[in-house]
């Protein structure tokens, strides 16, 4: 039995609380939410459950309602590339799902994690029915432009400070993941295959950037204090 055969298995439908932790339903009328809930599932992942992998036919459109995912491909030489991670709130594939068409990536469950589910063909009826959902799936395209031309500037990076920087703000984009808050649960082993770091490495980077008052290190996970620092050039390599 594969691994995410088994996460298949397990899926169930949402409980409240759960539901409560997926931004979009309150964008749709009464008539469209009764809709979406009805066909909504969620799935309890494990770490290293996968939740879909490069290849397979679409079924569903994704969410993270609890835990943290990450977003890879692995090239001809064997090689894994990270290309984000998936906090709770956020919902991804949309491209994918518009198009019907077969992943292009891994989405594999860091840790232990609840992963909400949409069907296709609903996705594709609140598309056709709903102006909030369309809004929603929009803000979410162009918020993915931007995050991915940005994770382009991040491989070019050779300052692992500002690497660790511009990956945790990624993170923390309120309209992509909104329900990460101020407060981002994140190990850092977890935050080091995200970045494409060394544990090591990345412990010092965010010792250097708690030094300067962007973060600060809590138990369980980073408080960002200033964001827009992480964003901006202000982490520059220093020359010795």
């Amino acid at each position: 039995m594969t691994l995410d055969i088994s996460l298949h298995q397990r899926r169930r439908p949402p409980t409240p609380e759960e539901l409560d932790g997926i931004p979009w339903l309150a964008l749709l009328l009464p008539a469209e939410r009764e809709r979406a809930v009805a066909a909504l599932l969620v799935g309890d992942a494990k770490a290293g459950d996968y939740v879909c992998r490069l290849g397979r036919p679409v079924t569903y459109w994704f969410g993270v309602v609890e835990g943290l995912l990450k977003m890879s491909s692995d090239n001809a030489q064997g090689q894994t590339m990270t290309f984000t991670g998936v906090p709770p709130g956020g919902w991804f594939g949309e491209g994918t799902a518009l198009k019907r068409e077969p992943y292009r990536y891994n989405i594999q469950a860091l840790r232990k994690s609840v992963v909400a589910g949409l069907p296709i063909d609903t996705f594709h009826w609140l598309l056709d029915h709903s102006l909030g959902f369309n809004r929603f799936v929009m803000n979410q395209l162009n918020e993915r432009l931007g995050q991915f031309i940005a994770a382009r500037e991040i491989d070019r990076l050779n300052n692992p400070d500002v690497r660790v920087a511009r990956s945790l703000a990624s993170l923390f984009n309120p309209l992509l993941y909104p329900g990460v808050g101020e407060v981002l649960r994140i190990t850092q082993q977890e935050l080091a295959y995200l970045v494409g770091l060394s544990r090591q490495r990345v412990n010092e980077a965010l010792a250097a950037l708690e030094r300067q008052g962007a973060i600060r290190i809590e138990y369980g996970g980073l408080r960002v204090l200033e964001l827009a620092a992480l964003r901006s050039s202000v982490f520059q390599r220093k020359d010795t």
